[in-house]
């Protein structure tokens, strides 16, 4: 898929179309993303998605519950509720 993003642009240097939508001041800047979109009805695949298993290796995670509850004793073991 080819992206294209362009940062920083203006508002008010975008189409008019696209400043009605966005309902934004003309000097506020926003990035814009142009991708083609998957046919509607289709279902998204992690296929090539370099994110997908990226934690596989980790054995500190293999047991994900205990590993979870481990990151998370200090919050609860001192007491405080937040």
């Amino acid at each position: 898929m080819n992206t294209i993003v362009f940062g920083h642009v203006l508002v008010g240097a975008l189409p008019a179309e696209w400043r009605a939508r966005l309902a934004k001041a003309p000097g506020t800047t926003v990035t814009v993303r142009i991708e083609a979109e998957d046919p509607v009805g289709s279902t998204p695949t992690a296929e090539g998605d370099s994110l997908v298993g990226m934690w596989r290796d980790r054995v500190d995670m293999a047991d994900v519950a205990g590993y979870l509850r481990s990151i998370r004793a200090d919050r609860f073991s001192n007491g405080d509720a937040g």
